[in-house]
């Protein structure tokens, strides 16, 4: 199967690179420039890497026609887990960021195999993980905040730059490049794809969607490991609030880049878009002073109404689609009706088989 991209999907992209050209405009002339300063900017690209993951995290549960509700959960486990285990019980601090990519695996596997086995729809499922997940981060950690001092060496990563910018945006970035080359050119990837768009033509092609949902659940809580990963070496410290404020962030890049609710789609650099979309609001609420409400009223409004116009869009489309075979079943009908009357009607006389006489032979007569 093809990868299977909206039909817009061209000049949503317009739309959404126009938005942030014109968002980082009116930043930079309400900062006096200072929003375009180093600092600023090395800020801003450093705090993009996790918006781009959740994203992506959410869009491949989206694939499949899943919801996941505990990525910040899984991120938020993943990050202190690590924590605790570099400071408290002295691990070194590599095998510590390897822990919170194998807490998100392990987890969204867990939430894959119960969607399976209970038959009950992901979204349930993963808001009991997710109020699961929760208490054993608070168990974790209580109310301390461990200090990234811990586990220097991968701080130093969070801080290093690659190509003049933050090496765990570029990381975020080639993570997003491996997601879309999977799902362009890969088997699993095109599996996910066909499971989402149709189960049962997916069955009837000889594709497991048992074993869809279990490895784009997978997937999903490994990349919301590796956004723990980020965290936990960007970060000055680790609590209980890390991945709190994840969850709406996760559903607003791949809905407004173009992913659609009723699985069978993926826009990978539409995701990315909308993280830059999402972070400029996050950056214009620091610059204008604006309560953290207003980011997520911002924010819930921009998906509310993308998922709405994405609605209508498919309504038109099916109207259209719905007319056209009307068309062509019309036509059927009156080709149909038209081949009877033919062959009832009644034949000329057979041509005569004697050849016709000359213009002599006609004057002799």
């Amino acid at each position: 199967m093809k990868l299977k991209l909206p039909a817009t999907m061209g000049s949503q992209y317009l739309v959404l690179i126009a938005t942030i050209i014109l968002g980082a405009i009116i930043l930079g002339v309400s900062s006096g420039g200072n929003f375009f300063g180093p600092v600023s900017m090395q800020t801003f690209f450093q705090f993009l890497a996790v918006p781009i993951l959740i994203g992506l995290a959410q869009m491949i549960t989206l694939a499949v026609g899943q919801l996941n509700l505990a990525i910040g959960a899984i991120g938020g486990v993943a990050a202190c887990l690590a924590a605790v285990m570099v400071a408290d019980w002295g691990l070194n601090p590599w095998l510590g960021a390897l822990v919170a990519l194998l807490v998100g695996a392990v987890a969204g596997i867990a939430n894959g195999i119960l969607v399976v086995v209970t038959k009950i729809n992901g979204f349930i499922v993963t808001l009991a993980t997710m109020t699961v997940l929760l208490g054993v981060q608070y168990a974790l950690v209580n109310t301390r905040t461990i200090s990234s001092d811990n586990w220097a060496p991968v701080a130093a990563l969070g801080k290093a730059r690659w190509l003049g910018l933050p090496a765990i945006f570029v990381i975020a970035i080639i993570v997003a490049v491996l997601v879309g080359l999977a799902f362009r050119y890969t088997t699993t990837g095109r599996h996910l794809l066909a499971s989402g768009d149709n189960e049962h033509a997916a069955t009837l092609a000889g594709i497991s969607n048992d074993r869809s949902l279990t490895v784009a659940h997978g997937a999903s809580g490994l990349i919301a490991g590796f956004a723990g990963f980020v965290s936990f070496a960007s970060l000055p410290g680790v609590n209980q609030s890390v991945g709190g404020d994840w969850l709406l962030s996760s559903f607003a890049a791949p809905i407004i880049g173009g992913v659609s609710l009723t699985g069978g789609t993926v826009a990978v650099f539409g995701t990315v878009l909308a993280a830059f979309v999402v972070r400029l609001v996050d950056s214009a609420r620091a610059e204008f002073q604006l309560a953290p409400a207003w980011v997520n009223l911002v924010i819930g409004a921009v998906i509310l109404g993308t998922v709405a116009l994405g609605r209508l869009r498919e309504s038109r489309e099916s109207a259209k689609a719905g007319m056209l075979r009307a068309r062509v079943a019309n036509h059927r009908v009156n080709t149909a009706a038209l081949q009877p009357a033919a062959a009832a009607a009644p034949a000329g006389p057979p041509p005569s088989s004697e050849p016709a006489p000359s213009a002599s032979e006609e004057v002799k007569q």
